[in-house]
Order: structure tokens, then sequence, then C-alpha cells
């Protein structure tokens, strides 16, 4: 097994600049969700170069990708996992042009020697992480009923692998009102602005009843045409986030009753609508992580967990945390004070850490394939795991 470790960490290391250079393209073109072209034709170009099968195009995606390492045999199949979209007007503040350079050398490193392993090798790219979903409809399209383990890393400002994550919904609150002027006959009109100013106030009133950990957060996305207008129409999008899906569904519940007290108070039609983003929390396995997090700390980044009252973010990958053993591992990019999903952050996936940190994810998920095809008794420990939580 080590001389099979020892294989694929020099092949990252021939790789390097190849691999800094797919981060880099990405992250100069930063792609929104389900509109990453560029960036997953790169991708399977890359892949097919290297011998594997792909298909671009899978679960009903322009920009997904599937791609099978033809050397094929009895054993567990593999799933190494990259995600390449970004976010409006701050590009890549998640850092997703690391992750997808990350699973792509894993890919090609388990590639180059996958004649000598059992099992089998399974790349697959996933679009639209950022609200969009993309590992939930390849979930739902089967995609992994044949998987057997799914791996992904992710750049963060702290180093821990058995994280979970917060389950989500997205909503859609509309309201229709009257419209009327503002100054000259307000009495005549409907305020539709005013009822979802009312159900902002009503979930802030919600939030000392709440448990710890969950969000209910939301913006307003119309809020009328000019002030002298009695808004006809507002609108509002929120996220409801709970540690456990059933009290995510429960907090939905509440937030439907604040937009429905606030149609009761004001007159205005609601519309609510959950839309979009759905995601489950995430179910890591810790068979599988302990495996990880061996190979992390042998190749000398060792273990930096936040607080423990340090808030949580969503992710797809909890889609498939449920359907198949997974991980999800976070590696330090940067200083603990700064944020995901800002301008700092972004700097920092294009920092020379975050390259560092790539290659580092890079070798510790090919070493961890390998523990995968060639200990038995871990799988078995792993699937154990998966089946009694």
């Amino acid at each position: 097994m080590n001389d099979w470790k020892g294989k694929v960490c020099a092949h990252v290391d021939e790789i390097r600049e190849h691999l800094l250079a797919v981060s880099k393209e990405i992250y100069d073109h930063p792609e929104l969700k389900f509109e990453e072209v560029r960036a997953s034709k790169l991708l399977a170009d890359e892949l097919k170069k290297a011998g594997f099968s792909v298909e671009l195009g899978v679960a009903g995606l322009d920009t997904a990708i599937q791609a099978f390492y033809p050397a094929a045999s009895e054993g567990p199949t593999v799933a190494i996992l990259g995600e390449y979209d970004a976010l409006p007007e701050i590009g890549h503040a998640c850092g997703h042009n690391l992750i997808a350079a990350a699973g792509l050398g894993a890919a090609l490193a388990v590639g180059a020697i996958k004649k000598e392993l059992p099992g089998r090798l399974i790349f697959f790219g996933t679009p639209g992480e950022e609200g969009g979903g993309g590992k939930v409809k390849m979930v739902e399209a089967g995609l992994f009923e044949e998987v057997d383990a799914a791996m992904m890393f992710h750049p963060s400002s702290h180093t821990v692998v058995h994280r979970g994550s917060l389950a989500i919904t997205e909503v859609k609150i509309e309201f229709a009102g009257k419209a009327s002027h503002a100054s000259g006959s307000p009495e005549k009109g409907i305020n539709a602005l005013d009822a979802v100013i009312q159900t902002f106030n009503g979930v802030n009133a919600l939030r000392q009843h709440i448990k710890d950990g969950a969000r209910i957060h939301g913006i307003i996305t119309d809020g009328g045409a000019k002030p002298n207008i009695i808004p006809e129409h507002a609108a509002a999008s929120f996220y409801v986030r709970a540690k456990e899906n059933d009290y995510r569904d429960e907090l939905l519940e509440k937030l439907r009753r604040c937009a429905q007290g606030a149609e009761l108070a004001t007159g205005a039609t609601l519309s609510f609508e959950t839309v979009g983003l759905a995601y489950k929390a995430m179910k890591p396995n810790r068979v599988m992580g302990e495996a990880f997090t061996r190979n992390l700390e042998s190749l000398g980044e060792p273990l930096s967990p936040p607080p423990a009252d340090a808030g949580l973010g969503s992710t797809d990958m909890g889609d498939v945390s449920h359907a198949v053993p997974a991980i999800h591992a976070y590696i330090q990019i940067c200083p603990e004070e700064v944020a995901g999903h800002s301008r700092e952050f972004a700097q920092a996936s294009a920092s020379k850490r975050g390259r560092e940190v790539m290659l580092i994810a890079t070798k510790a998920m090919a070493m961890t394939a390998i523990d995968l095809f060639t200990d038995p008794d871990l799988v078995k420990r792993m699937e154990e795991e998966f089946e009694s939580i």
C-alpha cells in the first residue's frame, strides 16, 4: 500500500504545474451555477487525455461530468468529486477552483496506477453547488447507486474532517397588493412591501425561540418601483437552515406562518414557494474520515478544528452522504478570521497557501482512495457505520 501511495504522490508532483494551471484558469474565469461551460470542458478534456471514459452533460445538467477509468475489476467503486461554480460578483470566494483541480488531480493520480488496483474509479464533476444543487440532481438521477464511497475536499479557515453541515431550503416569498398614490390616496392602496417587512419582523421575533445553530436569513428582492407609488408587488428570498433535516422542515413552517400573519395584517396576497435549494445535512463517515486524516497528517498537515460553537454552512454533498458513505474534508488556506464567501477568501483561493493546500488535498484523496481499494476491512467498517446511522 505504501508503494502505491508513494506512486500517486509522485505523480501529483509530476503534474503539479499542470494542476496549478487548471486552478488558475478556473479562478480567472469564474462562472455561476450551471453556467460552468468553460470549467467543465476543461476538466472533461483533461480526463479524456488521461484515458478516462468521459460523459459531459449527465443527469440533465449540461455542465455535469461522469468519468470512469477503464481499468476496473471486482472491488469497491470510489468516487472523487469536484466543484467549479463561482459566486455572483465576488468570484471564487468559496475556493471551488481549488476543489476542481484537487479532484481532477486525485483522479489522474489514481488513474495512473489503477491497473494495479481492484475496484472502479469515478470522477464526478458536480456543478451548481452554490444554490443549484447539482449533486442533488445527480443523486436523484441514480449516478451514485453503485458507488461505495465518495469524497471531496473544501478549502476553509480550519482543518477538520469530521464536520457536518446544515440542512437548507430556499424559499421565495411574494406579496401582491394594490397600487395607489402614496401621498394623495394611500388609503386606497395595499402595500405589498409592508407585508414583506412584517415577515422579516416576524422572523426576527422568532429568533429567540429557535435552536442554537439554526438559521433563517433573507433578502428583499423587490421592494417597489418609486416612493410615491404604494408597492403592488414585493418579494423576498430566504434560506432556512438547521442541523437536522426534520427541524429545518419545522422552521420552514414557522417562516410560512410569519408570512401568513403578514398577509392577514396587510391584506396583501401571499405566494410562498420552496425553490431550487434544498440540501440535506451532511452525514460524514468517520471510518473513511479517519483514513483521510491519517493520510493528511502523514503529509504534514495537522488538524486545526474550529471552536465547538462555530457556525456551519450547507452543501449538496449532504445529499450524497445520505446516499453513500462520504466525507467532505476541510483544509485551512487562510487565517480563521477570514470568512468564507468574502473577498478576502477569494484572494486566499489564489494564494500560495491555497495552491499548496490544493496539492496536499490531491495527495490525501488519492491516498485515501488506495486505502479503500486495498483494505476490505476498512470498507466493511465504513459500510457498517453508514448503515447504522
